[in-house]
């Protein structure tokens, strides 16, 4: 059986890549995702892409969102 420092330096002299896809399996195997959820999500993110693109909804620059909410906290 490998021990944590062997299985580290092996994975340290991993290329990137591997590295990126190990990292990515990993978490999965922590937080394993909701096919489901993840569907609604992306419905989400396609209705509020339509809304930005057809004038519905105007988006607002990050820098005045925590201008915003830094001035509320201050109060």
């Amino acid at each position: 059986m490998i021990d944590t420092n062997e299985l580290m330096s092996m994975v340290e002299s991993l290329p990137i890549d591997i590295k990126t896809q190990l990292i990515n399996r990993l978490l999965d195997s922590l937080n394993p995702s909701q096919k489901e959820i993840d569907e609604l999500w992306a419905k989400e993110a396609e209705k509020r892409v339509a809304e930005v693109r057809n004038g519905k909804v105007r988006p607002v620059p990050g820098e005045k969102v925590f201008e915003e909410v830094r001035e509320r906290l201050s109060k």
